[in-house]
């Protein structure tokens, strides 16, 4: 029983580290700004962001989704084999890239200004790597997917999603300019969401991981889907920095 009981404070004392930091000075910091894919509670900043991921004992949330654990995530996983640590989880459940949300009961695009990944991206700590992981809501919700604007944005221009994810990468680039920056793109979005943040990305210099095969369970990675993100993420992240893809 004993021996149990110091295995569990063991287990919880080493996710504690992890999501506070280790303490070597030449350890890389990793922020993640996303959306559902990236959530998981507890582990989020500000924790009032909206979860799909619970923890097990919250039976009621926990969809039928077999992902029970913060070392099942992506970035978990991720981070961990790349013997990183966590700086910031700004990851949202549902939230859009434009301010464009999904539609309400009358049929009409709600508004998501307050969660959108352009309002969220100043808050993402001090980080040395900052994976984006988007564009899933966007292209679900039907957002409208608008022009190529590169600069001198309306607030108008914010709620399409080229101009929304043009802002966004400039954004990042603005305010952590010393941090290498990567873009995670899902499976089976519109083929006009994925061109746009294909051509946005190469603007800004910014590589671009097409995600494949990555089993999923009611549209979110499955364990096993969350290991192939992790693999893929991981392999990309491990080679030398490419430009663009």
């Amino acid at each position: 029983m004993k021996k149990t009981l110091l295995t569990l404070l063991l287990l919880l004392a080493t996710a504690a580290s992890f999501a506070k930091g280790g303490t070597e000075k030449d350890t890389l910091r990793y922020s993640i700004l996303g959306d559902s894919y990236s959530t998981y509670e507890g582990y989020l900043t500000p924790d009032t962001n909206l979860i799909w991921y619970f923890r097990p004992e919250n039976k009621a949330l926990n969809r039928k989704n077999d992902v029970r654990s913060v070392e099942q995530t992506w970035w978990y996983q991720t981070i961990k084999g790349l013997n990183g640590k966590l700086e910031t989880n700004n990851s949202y459940s549902g939230s859009t890239i434009c301010r464009t949300g999904y539609k309400d009961k009358a049929g009409v695009h709600q508004d998501y200004s307050d969660r959108a990944f352009i309002t969220r991206s100043n808050k993402l700590g001090n980080p040395d790597v900052i994976l984006v992981c988007g564009a899933t809501n966007d292209s679900w919700a039907g957002a409208p997917i608008g022009e190529y604007v590169y600069g001198n944005w309306t607030d108008k221009e914010l709620y399409d999603f080229r101009p929304a994810m043009a802002k966004l990468l400039h954004d990042l680039r603005a305010n952590y300019p010393t941090a290498r920056i990567v873009f995670i793109l899902n499976t089976g979005l519109r083929q006009s969401v994925n061109e746009s943040v294909h051509t946005i990305c190469r603007h800004y210099g910014v590589p671009c991981i097409d995600l494949k095969d990555i089993d999923k369970q009611q549209g979110h990675p499955s364990v096993a889907g969350m290991k192939a993100m992790a693999e893929q993420v991981m392999a990309f992240l491990k080679k030398k920095q490419q430009p663009t893809n």
